[in-house]
Parts: structure tokens; sequence; C-alpha cells
């Protein structure tokens, strides 16, 4: 009932647009709307109504598509964007943002219809949550929680281990919780803490270290997000101050995130408060984004977004300040945008944890 709701939604959307159908390749979209997850498909959603839709897969997956996509009609053929053009007609619109040229070359051979640019369709129905997939989120932080406290409560982000072998712990941990990590883990000691995206190596943590983890669990498809900073014995003053300037902009984020905000205003929120303590330069990424059955999904919180916040977004909310050869600090939280503001979903704590 879920997936037919969102076809019927979707159809709104195409009868406004003045489209007679609109062919789904993007594999994520297709999960969405019909749940199949399998590697090969396509799916041509018709105006008018689920009976005239249809799903293709090839015969790799007909067992598996007659569970996971029982309410359309089905055709096993390859490739399979093509096999649903054949019999279509009118205005069709297809995923632009996904199709290559050479593959729009095949499209525009396979049958009469008029092929129209409709990308990103899917993606704005994507960007807000219906009940199950926010419990499916709020499972997925509760894992990557857990996951987190143990790993610190046996005493495994400790000086002598290296980057690698923490990361690894940590995914471990998620794994026997029942949830594949979201993403690389993200572990960055010491210097390399000033790294943004820094992906974990042999380096040994040592005393006095920040240490920052990025990580998240997967459940049902659906991806968490959470940053944390910690330090390796007592904080320097200027580790203490860094991680409270970050923790003001974060909190500063998540009071801006409410209905009928831009999107840019959020991040101009926890910006300028990073810029007035004279780090500006160090901020350079956007503020957020949203998650979903992708890690990094609509709406995303930067100064160049068009995005409004909606009710049921799920969103991040990570301001960070990167010093080079010295050290950053990242504070992540995975939430949902609620009429009363916003509902954090990953509860860790986010006091400076001296370890």
């Amino acid at each position: 009932m879920r997936r037919a709701n969102r076809r019927a939604a979707l159809r709104a959307w195409l009868q406004a647009a003045e489209l007679d159908a609109l062919l789904v390749t993007d594999l994520v979209n297709i999960r969405y709307l019909a749940g199949f997850t399998g590697s090969n498909a396509a799916l041509l959603i018709d105006a008018e109504s689920d009976d005239a839709s249809r799903f293709c897969t090839d015969f790799r997956y007909q067992i598996q598509s007659e569970t996971e996509v029982p309410d359309l009609p089905r055709v096993i053929d390859r490739p399979c964007d093509v096999a649903l053009l054949r019999d279509a007609a009118g205005r069709v619109g297809f995923e632009s943002h996904v199709v290559t040229v050479e593959a729009l070359t095949g499209l525009e051979q396979a049958g009469p219809a008029e092929l129209v640019r409709a990308p990103g369709l899917v993606e704005q129905l994507r960007a807000v949550k219906d009940p199950g997939e926010i419990d499916s989120l709020r499972h997925a932080c509760a894992i990557a929680d857990t996951a987190f406290a143990e790993l610190v409560d046996a005493g495994g982000i400790r000086p002598g281990r290296t980057e690698y072998e923490v990361a690894l712990d940590l995914d471990h941990r998620m794994r026997m919780l029942g949830a594949e990590p979201s993403f690389t883990t993200i572990l960055a000691a010491g210097a390399n803490s000033a790294i943004p995206h820094h992906s974990p190596t042999p380096v040994e943590l040592r005393v006095g270290d920040l240490v920052k983890a990025d990580f998240g669990a997967t459940v049902d498809g659906y991806h968490s997000d959470m940053t944390r900073t910690v330090v390796l014995g007592q904080p320097a003053d200027w580790q203490r101050d860094l991680h409270g300037l970050v923790l003001r902009a974060q909190r500063a984020g998540r009071e801006a995130c409410t209905v009928g905000n831009p999107a840019a205003e959020v991040d101009r929120a926890a910006r300028e408060i990073v810029a007035a303590a004279g780090h500006g330069e160090h901020f350079g990424h956007g503020l957020g984004h949203g998650i979903g059955l992708v890690i990094h999904e609509d709406p995303f919180l930067a100064a160049s977004s068009p995005a409004i916040m909606e009710a049921d977004m799920c969103v991040t909310v990570e301001p960070g300040v990167y010093l080079p050869g010295r050290g950053g600090v990242r504070i992540e939280d995975s939430g949902v945008v609620r009429p009363d503001g916003y509902e954090i979903l990953t509860l860790t704590t986010k006091e400076l944890l001296t370890l």
C-alpha cells in the first residue's frame, strides 16, 4: 500500500507536467516505487493507473520479482528500458539526470513515444518520508548509537590502536547488531581529523589526539549518519574551544530546521556562528543533506540549495571546523523536520568525551 500511494502521488505530478508516463531507470527510485532490490530493472509508470503501468526485469530475477513486485504487471526481457518503450505512446518522461547520451539514443529508437526530460521527480517525492521510512531510519540510528557506545565502553578508542582497527571494530559492532555500515566509516585521528573525508589508515592513535568518527548503519535499505569527535586524554584549550564552537553551530543549525525555512537559511544559521569566530574559511562544506535509501539525497542544506524545509524531511546537521596540520571537529546528527522543530534520531551525547 505504501508503494501504491507513492505511485499515486507521482501520477499527480505526471498529469500536472502533461506526461502520459514516466520511464524510471534509477534502481533506487525503482525500489522506492515498486519494492524491487535486484540489479537490473526498469519501470514505466502510467499517468492514469497502475493497471497500465509495467515493471520489467530479466530472467535472473523472475522469481524474486514475483515476491517483491506482486502488484504491477511484469515483463521479463532485456534491455528492460527498451522493452518497456516498445509499446509506449504519447509523451513519456525519462530520468535525464541518470540516462547517458548513448543510452538515450537507444531509447529514442525503441518505439513511437515522444521522450521528454523529467529529472528528479521521484527524488522530490523521496525527500519527504512516510512513517515506515522514519521508523527504519530511527532503527538505523539506534544501532549506530549502540555500536558506538559499545566501542567506547570497551576501550576501543585508545592510544596504540590504528585508525583502521578502530573503524573495523565499529563496523563489526554494527554488523553484529544486524545492520550493514551505511558507507565507508571515517575514522581520523590527530592532524588527520582536519581532513573532512579522511579514509582510515594504519596511523596509530596517540594521547592528545582529536579523534573524529563519521559512520552510520543501514536498516531496510535506509541509511543513518552520525559524527562525533572525542579527545584522548585531557583536551588542550584550543581543542575544547573548537569543539564548543562547532557544538554551538550545530545547535543553531538544528534550531533553524523548521517547516517553511529555506535550506539556505538553515545553512546560514550555523555558518554565521563559525564565521563570527574567525573560522569561516575552515568550514568549507554544506551543513547537511537528506538521508534515506541513499546516504546523500535531497534536500541538501547549503547556501546554493533551492529546497524549503517540509515536515518529515530527514536531514543531517553537521558543521565542522578543520585546522590543517592540527586537527578538526565535526558534530553530526540525523533527524526529522517536525512541525514543532527538529527531532534528533542519533542520541549519542554531543559533549566532548575524554577517553
